[in-house]
């Protein structure tokens, strides 16, 4: 399997406060046996923005979530066949298709998605499938969540990825 790389390119501030690049390259964090990329991730919000970076944020052990109050970025790639476990997170996603046809699969229904689509995946338990001949690419922008406490009480006996 060809390695899997994805370009990050990251901004900052020079000494005047002028806007730089600070680093423009394959993402330090790829993980080929799943096919993804971390790309970024904040461990708070307000997240801190300094002139650069101290350490690589992503120099941390895989998570699947983010930190609380939190974010994560990634891209993940599906290839033909590729069908995930079913799962839900504390979190809120926002999934953006960026190649293929991957299809999001709920407990009651599939939705197949295309190019451009974009999904917000508010916690539900969900897999992703790639039926198609070619890979499937998506982005996902994951934020912390916290479920109301009428919906903790429906799904706390189901399994939640930390």
């Amino acid at each position: 399997m060809a390695a899997f790389e994805v370009r990050r390119i990251v901004t900052g501030h020079d000494a005047s406060g002028k806007s730089i690049v600070v680093a423009d390259g394959p993402a330090p964090q790829p993980h080929d046996r799943a096919m993804f990329a971390e790309i970024w991730n904040t461990t708070g919000a307000p997240a801190r923005i300094t002139p650069t970076e101290t350490h690589e944020p992503n120099e941390r052990p895989l998570t699947i979530g983010p930190s609380p109050r939190g974010s994560i970025i990634r891209v993940v790639e599906m290839p033909p066949g590729h069908r995930s476990a079913m799962h839900r997170t504390r979190t809120i996603d926002y999934g953006i298709v960026l190649a293929g046809e991957p299809s999001l699969v709920l407990e009651d229904s599939e939705t197949l998605l295309h190019v451009g689509d974009i999904v917000v995946q508010r916690g539900t338990n969900h897999a992703w499938e790639n039926r198609g001949a070619a890979p499937a690419r998506m982005a996902f922008i994951l934020i912390d969540g916290v479920f109301a406490p009428e919906l903790e009480r429906s799904v706390r006996d189901m399994v939640l990825v930390p």
